[in-house]
């Protein structure tokens, strides 16, 4: 007949190294089933098993800001026609994938030329085996600033850039590491490139410092406002009359007696702020006409 034998495995204290496949290496894990037959051959069955490493970015050594900065003398020989100056920050060195990484930089141009700031994150795979090294570098995201003219500068005040779903950084194999790094570089015609690169690590636990922060002040401030909702009326009653808040001998004390009217050539040479003093204590409407 039909049996089924569930099993369950508890997997290795010690780290594992996430489950990663490249170009020229991989690293997987298999759940292997083997049913023991006396006089037959062994059958067996497997299936491919996802591991994650965790990689928790709220660390303090992941939440230091990286910045860099470079100068590059454009021409050759005598024929210098000035240098561009490049200084790039991001705010913390880890992120996790979908979120956008805002990058501060600074690009001065006293080139002659035009250049095209442009930021990109690369993608390292290093291969160790046998006593030799194998790298493969490629670039999963990239975006584009705006040309610069000669004698301009550019800012950029946060200017993101996506992060795709990747595979997080393997930092802690003895045969493959994935690393990532933040490359900030301008193109220059007719010159090699000046290039900022600022490592980055991709992890798995996203760092929770702001939103709990920010919880914590919506917190306290729903804490603080809930005594309104104890003394505001479901329906606010009518403000005071008029006649009950000033009295009729204060109100004739502040209005004047009504004047007749006179000459429009004498009313234009007349201050205009005289007759304001008309229209200060009338009575607002009544609550129940608004």
């Amino acid at each position: 007949g039909r049996h089924e034998f569930p099993f369950s495995f508890q997997l290795p204290q010690e780290p594992l190294v996430t489950s990663f496949a490249g170009k020229y290496g991989s690293i997987q894990y298999y759940v292997k089933a083997v049913l023991e037959r006396p006089a037959a051959p062994d059958q067996s069955v497997q299936t491919e098993l996802q591991v994650i490493s965790h990689i928790d970015v709220s660390s303090p050594a992941l939440l230091t800001p990286v910045l860099r900065s470079q100068e590059k003398m454009v021409g050759c020989w005598f024929f210098t026609s000035g240098p561009v100056s490049l200084s790039a920050k991001i705010e913390r060195k880890g992120y996790c994938n979908g979120e956008a990484i805002p990058i501060y930089a600074e690009i001065e141009n006293c080139s002659s030329r035009l250049i095209v700031p442009k930021a990109a994150i690369f993608q390292t795979q290093t291969y160790l085996a046998s006593g030799k090294t194998k790298t493969f570098r490629q670039m999963v995201a990239n975006v584009r600033g705006n040309h610069i003219a000669s004698g301009s500068t550019d800012t950029w005040n946060g200017k993101t850039l996506k992060i795709p779903p990747v595979s997080p950084s393997i930092l802690d194999c003895c045969i493959i590491r994935v690393e990532y790094s933040l490359a900030v570089y301008i193109h220059i015609p007719g010159a090699k490139k000046l290039m900022i690169e600022m490592p980055l690590v991709i992890g798995t636990i996203p760092c929770i410092g702001f939103s709990s922060r920010n919880s914590s002040i919506t917190s306290q401030f729903s804490m603080d406002m809930s005594w309104l909702a104890l003394t505001m009326p479901e329906h606010p009653e009518a403000p005071p009359n008029y006649a009950d808040v000033v009295s009729e001998e204060e109100f004739s004390r502040h209005v004047p007696a009504y004047s007749p009217p006179i000459d429009c050539e004498e009313q234009l040479c007349c201050p205009v702020f005289a007759y304001i003093q008309e229209f200060r204590f009338q009575p607002p409407p009544l609550y129940s006409e608004v």
